[in-house]
């Protein structure tokens, strides 16, 4: 019974594929991905520096949600960042990339962040490509791990995972300065 089931679905594939109707696109589509599981994966090691600046006239990073109550450290408070990535700590280095997305406080009983970030690459070889990060970053400890989840151009498909070390933060303002370990998959 099971081969019945699976000579169906792949004459019903063989329809859609040969398709008159298709515009070719879909063919493109799917020869892409038959081409990527032809070559190998690598394995990328990238090391930058997160700038999320919440201070100052220019902050790179706003708060967007404030359930009330509490400080900038609160139960839900979320945020809505365009945060430089250097190659150094320090601002003054070189730019090669943003990172944006939203980060809010997600838990009740310690300090952890719920991060949806998408690091775009805007020099050098990934210059054009970006990886997205969707997990939890309990920012007090000293190393935290986050999932990569997918990523654009070179980083298409990608998979993997995200080292954060806090370099430098002020508990005062929030601003923080945060190195980051990525190592990614991809084709």
């Amino acid at each position: 019974m099971a081969s019945f089931h699976m000579y169906t679905i792949s004459i019903i594939f063989s329809f859609i594929l040969l398709s008159p109707f298709s515009n070719g696109v879909f063919h493109e589509e799917i020869s892409d991905i038959l081409a990527m599981n032809l070559r190998s994966q690598k394995t990328s090691h990238l090391h930058f520096y997160f700038h999320d600046i919440l201070s100052g006239k220019n902050p790179s990073a706003i708060k967007i949600i404030s359930p009330g109550g509490g400080g900038i450290y609160s139960f839900g408070n979320t945020f809505m960042c365009d945060d430089a990535l250097t190659i150094g700590p320090n601002a003054s280095t070189q730019v090669i990339g943003r990172a944006q997305g939203i980060y809010a406080m997600a838990s009740q009983s310690e300090s952890a962040l719920l991060m949806t970030m998408i690091f775009e690459f805007t020099q050098g070889k990934y210059n054009g490509s970006s990886i997205s990060i969707l997990g939890r970053n309990p920012f007090m400890r000293d190393v935290r791990e986050m999932p990569i989840v997918g990523g654009t151009g070179l980083f298409r498909f990608a998979r993997g995972y995200a080292l954060a070390h806090t370099f430098w933060f002020d508990v005062k303002t929030g601003d923080a300065i945060v190195e980051y370990n990525v190592f990614v998959q991809h084709y």
